[in-house]
C-alpha cells in the first residue's frame, strides 16, 4: 500500500494529517526556525539542506515551507522577508527570479465538496515560475499555476491562471 506521502507526491488525493507527513512538515519548521531565529549564510544550511535543488539562492528571514524537498530553486533566486512555500507539490523557480516581500505560493489545495473537506482530504498541483520573473510583495500564487519568463506580477494580486512571458499580470 502507497504511503500518504507518495500519493501526495504524485498529485494522488492524501491526508496530510498522517504522522508522517506532520513528521516532515515538523523538520521543515524547526530548520526555518533555526534560521529566521538567526539568519546568516551559516544557519542557510538548516533551510538548503531540506531543498529538492537549488544553484544560488538568497533567503531572508521569515521563511516558511511545508516540507522543503519539492523547493527547486535556479541560479539568482531572491526571496525576501516572510515568504511561504507550501510545497505539497513541486515549485520551480528559474534563474533571476525575485520574490517581494510577504508572497505566498501554495500548492495544496482542497475540494470543493464540503463533505469531502470534512473528510480531511487534499490534494496539490506544482507551480512553475520562469527565468527572470519578478513577484511583487504579498502576492499569492494558487496551486498548478505557471509563470513565464520575464513575467511581472503586481503586489497583492492573486494568481489564479497561468501568466505568459513578457505579461504584466495585476490580478
Amino acid at each position: 500500500m502507497r504511503s500518504e506521502f507518495e500519493k501526495m507526491l504524485a498529485g494522488e488525493v492524501f491526508n496530510p494529517l498522517d504522522l508522517d507527513l506532520r513528521l516532515r512538515r515538523e523538520v521543515a519548521r524547526l530548520a526555518c526556525a533555526k534560521y529566521n531565529a538567526h539568519p546568516s549564510k551559516g544557519n542557510l544550511r538548516h533551510i538548503t539542506r531540506l531543498l529538492g535543488s537549488f544553484e544560488q539562492l538568497q533567503i531572508e528571514p521569515g521563511f516558511q515551507c511545508d516540507y522543503g524537498s519539492q523547493i527547486h530553486c535556479g541560479k539568482n533566486v531572491y526571496i525576501n522577508f516572510a515568504c511561504v512555500l507550501l510545497d505539497s507539490a513541486a515549485i520551480y523557480i528559474g534563474d533571476n527570479v525575485l520574490l517581494g516581500p510577504g508572497v505566498h505560493l501554495y500548492t495544496v489545495d482542497h475540494p470543493r465538496d464540503a463533505q469531502q473537506r470534512a473528510e480531511g482530504i487534499c490534494y496539490a498541483k506544482e507551480i512553475r515560475i520562469g527565468h527572470q520573473v519578478w513577484i511583487g510583495g504579498g502576492a499569492k500564487v494558487l496551486p498548478g499555476v505557471t509563470i513565464g519568463d520575464r513575467a511581472i506580477i503586481a503586489a497583492n494580486a492573486v494568481v489564479t491562471r497561468d501568466v505568459a512571458e513578457d505579461e504584466r499580470y495585476f490580478g
